[in-house]
């Protein structure tokens, strides 16, 4: 599993990047937001990932944050809901507006992206209600997030890509910073937010 790429952008088209990770070049198909924030080529990246694997081919998935690609994930877990289709939607909502959108039913703005009728906007948002709200997505219930890089944002990550569910992670990880203070270090946050989350 291939949860972070860290490296310099070689190119990048409307759909994809490739990035040089140690001299192997990655293809990362990502949102437009996230693409539109990339650096000039040549620039160095650092890309949240998902990958997926079916019988036809291996993708993987950038993504600028963590609340970017833990949209992704609950988005593909709706039926009918794809790789790309789940781009198109965070290409046209970022994470802060999704969990809005969601949180309100209102289907109308889930279905401006490209490839989402009226049904599947309608099954995203009744599927998708009761998490809209979790502070790791971004929802209503968020205070700051955590900047980009720092040691609270990493454990998230971290407990995310272990399996936990966002709203669990975001919990365990909230409690840990509570416990360990702010200047805690990333070792000793999750070492911590783990104990928590497996009570």
């Amino acid at each position: 599993m291939i949860a972070r790429l860290a490296g310099s952008l070689v190119e990048s088209t409307a759909d994809a990047a490739v990035l040089d990770v140690g001299g192997v070049g990655y293809l990362v198909q990502a949102s437009t937001r996230t693409l539109s924030a990339l650096p000039p080529h040549g620039g160095h990246v650092i890309l949240f990932t998902e990958m997926q694997v079916r019988e036809d081919a291996i993708t993987l998935f950038g993504f600028g944050s963590a609340a970017e690609r833990d949209w992704f994930r609950l988005l593909t877990s709706v039926q009918g809901v794809g790789g790309r289709v789940a781009l198109a939607i965070l290409s046209v909502l970022d994470p802060a507006e999704l969990s809005r959108a969601i949180a309100a039913g209102d289907k109308a703005m889930v279905a401006r992206a490209n490839g989402v009728g009226p049904k599947l906007a309608q099954r995203i948002v009744m599927e998708l209600k009761d998490k809209a709200g979790t502070p790791a997505l971004g929802g209503a219930a968020s205070t700051s997030p955590a900047p980009k890089g720092s040691a609270a944002a990493d454990a998230l990550s971290a407990l995310s890509n272990l399996g936990f569910r966002p709203a669990d992670a975001s919990r365990a990880v909230d409690a840990a910073i509570e416990e360990l203070g702010e200047g805690a270090s990333l070792d000793a946050l999750v070492r911590l937010a783990l104990r928590k989350a497996a009570r």
